[in-house]
């Protein structure tokens, strides 16, 4: 990358913080073009030059944050942690995530929330697909899950577990929220029977989680 093109990448970074804040603080119709360029320090042309539209703007920012994201769930998998550990890690980061879409969605008029459901359909197809199935092989692999499950059935399994994290997420209450976790993290490995469960210690009774200790 030359130095234009570092220059020109720098800008849009500076442009993805400061939309990223007042889109997700003020809802997209709220918040004006010159708004985001003055927080980000360009010009209002630059933008319209690197995104053609408001909107535009908006649909990048977001998938510019969801990449991110889904950088840290591959860095928390690929991590030294155990997997139940990694499982926590990642419930965790995706009920937070989950939540910040939820209340970010009513805030989209119709006509785009469409667009943007469809966008978000095609990004699961395209990307969080391949790292679901470098979720699911890493735990069969370490016996952590049955290897005669299958994917879909597996992942709709995690699912449900991390939507009803998502429902009851409360950022001002991190202890609460983290030993919700650990106990829906013994229901994930052991069922409500806990069999199978190593006997010296539960999933809850590892360190604290590194998101919370963040956050």
């Amino acid at each position: 990358m030359n130095g234009y093109e570092r220059r020109k990448q720098k800008k849009k970074e500076q442009i993805y913080d400061a939309s990223l804040e007042l889109f997700f603080k003020y809802g997209l119709q709220k918040v004006s073009v010159n708004e985001i360029a003055h927080k980000a320090k360009v010009s209002p042309a630059t933008i319209y030059n690197y995104f053609g539209t408001k909107e535009q703007l908006y649909t990048d920012t977001l998938m510019n944050w969801m990449d991110k994201q889904l950088a840290q769930y591959e860095s928390i998998l690929d991590s030294g942690l155990s997997f139940p550990e990694k499982t926590k890690e990642i419930m965790l980061l995706e009920a937070k995530n989950l939540k910040i879409l939820a209340d970010e969605f009513p805030k989209v008029p119709s006509p785009e929330l469409r667009g943007l459901m469809q966008m978000m359909e095609s990004y699961s197809e395209q990307k969080v697909v391949h790292f679901v199935r470098k979720f699911v092989a890493l735990g069969k692999q370490e016996g952590y899950i049955n290897k005669d499950q299958t994917e879909e059935v597996t992942m709709r399994y995690f699912t449900m577990f991390k939507n009803e994290l998502s429902r009851s997420w409360d950022p001002s209450n991190q202890e609460q929220t983290i030993l919700e976790t650990d106990q829906l993290m013994e229901l994930f490995f052991y069922g409500l029977a806990g069999r199978g469960r190593p006997q010296e210690q539960s999933v809850g009774n590892h360190n604290q989680s590194s998101i919370s200790k963040k956050d």
